[in-house]
């Protein structure tokens, strides 16, 4: 059920994101595009199972874009009403508690990005192409949805598009076929994702493998033919980050890995599932950017394969990111884990202290110090416990939540299980307190000589 009448919101962070009385397991996306004039039609299957009986379900959709029909549960078109982002739709008959839930929707029109506090998000135009980055609330803008992280889903997503230009969803590309002047492409996404991380991307690319080397993982560029050259330079690393990220984290967690790189500059990169998206200006044939490629790459586990129920947990993502960053410097000749920890504890002592990194409120969840604060709570975690425990956690972590979803208790609980007393100033003084605790002297773990696993 949408969001009214005093009804307490799944997430305080974005009241008007995510709907009761059902639970989604796969999304199917029939979606043909017009570049030049960005006209999106399409036809979303929406399966799920009902966790209440209730006369009206409501799914997440931008009211840029025009539904024709809907149907629900059969051939006959249902009664809906469509505004202030939420699609409501009414079922001919009463759908009991644990019966199947399917919902059809036709739709179509010129996706724009949703406007919020973190500026647009969703469906953006590139000067020849679209690329999707929905975090966190931007999936409504191309597809209609259960747009909340905790809710989870398999999808396969078809693109129709211009021939000319190359088409990239989530997930394994299962069928690709060319008629007259179009193409269409076909994606499964086997393992669940939460809508944020579904993405497309579309543009005038050429696609490679890139050799996983010692990493073992397919992985892929996509990208104009004119940055190959400085790509090839710029990303020839990532198989030995790859590598070494699965020592630390653990096994990847997804079929293979993509990056594309845009033939614009992006402000940041985008994570999605399986996917990084880069702009021009992250590849200058000098490695400029490669502390971001680290952060983007780690948030497969982080983020993608586990994956915050609530926002307000974010640090779960953010900062585990960040400390992977520190990790690859170290790893790969630059200044120690240790040493970026201690130079990022004399940045913070000299910002101001008003965030409460387990809870920054939904206006400063993406600010850098929710970043690097987080990263340092995992840096005094393992100063606490030592190296084998701190790798062991967390391979543990992301192997009994893979494909799952979390809150911060879910790990200061695992932890627990890895120390001999108690962790709950700890947790305390880093995550609930605006305060910037000490850090704890290196001792031997994360200083230059220590192995990062």
């Amino acid at each position: 059920m949408g969001r009214g009448g005093g009804v307490t919101p799944i997430d305080e962070y974005l009241p008007q994101n995510g709907n009761r009385g059902y639970r989604v397991s796969r999304y199917e996306l029939e979606l043909v595009y017009k570049v030049a004039s960005n006209r999106l039609t399409g036809r979303a299957t929406v399966t799920a199972v009902a966790t209440a009986v209730q006369p009206r379900f409501a799914l997440d959709l931008s009211s840029s874009l025009s539904v024709a029909k809907v149907f629900v549960n059969g051939a006959k078109p249902a009664k809906y009403t469509h505004a202030r982002g939420k699609l409501t739709v009414a079922p001919a008959r009463q759908v009991p508690v644990g019966a199947a839930l399917s919902i059809v929707v036709h739709y179509g029109g010129a996706p724009k990005p949703v406007r919020g506090p973190w500026g647009e998000v969703g469906w953006e135009e590139l000067t020849d192409g679209v690329l999707v980055a929905s975090q966190p609330n931007g999936a409504a803008s191309w597809f209609p949805c259960d747009d909340h992280p905790s809710s989870k889903a398999s999808y396969r997503i078809s693109i129709t598009t211009d021939s000319p230009y190359h088409a990239l969803a989530n997930g394994v590309l299962v069928d690709r076929s060319t008629k007259a002047s179009h193409s269409t492409w076909v994606y499964e996404q086997s393992e669940p994702m939460a809508s944020y991380l579904a993405t497309i991307q579309i543009g005038p690319y050429r696609a490679h493998r890139i050799e996983a080397g010692r990493a073992k993982v397919p992985m892929t560029a996509v990208l104009p033919a004119r940055l190959r050259s400085r790509f090839d330079h710029d990303f020839a690393r990532q198989p030995e980050m790859m590598a070494q990220f699965q020592r630390c984290f653990g096994p990847y967690p997804f079929a293979g890995y993509t990056v594309v790189v845009t033939d614009d500059e992006l402000e940041i990169p985008i994570e999605a599932q399986g996917m990084s998206i880069f702009g021009a200006n992250h590849c200058d044939g000098q490695r400029g950017a490669e502390r971001l490629v680290a952060h983007e790459l780690a948030h497969q586990w982080f983020g993608n394969s586990v994956t915050v129920r609530q926002w307000r947990d974010i640090w779960l993502h953010e900062g585990f990111a960040c400390y992977a960053e520190w990790i690859w410097s170290q790893a790969s000749g630059g200044p120690g884990t240790d040493e970026q920890a201690r130079a990022a504890y004399t940045n913070l002592a000299a910002a101001p202290r008003d965030i409460v990194v387990g809870d920054p409120g939904p206006a400063s969840m993406f600010d850098d110090r929710v970043y690097k604060r987080g990263a340092l709570t995992l840096h005094a975690l393992r100063l606490r416990l030592g190296e084998d425990a701190f790798f062991a956690l967390l391979r543990d972590w992301t192997s009994r939540h893979r494909h799952g979803s979390v809150r911060t208790e879910d790990f200061t609980d695992l932890a627990g299980h890895y120390s001999a007393d108690s962790l709950r100033e700890l947790w305390d003084e880093w995550l609930y307190r605006t305060e910037l605790p000490q850090l704890a002297a290196p001792g031997g773990a994360g200083a230059r000589g220590a192995r990062d696993e």
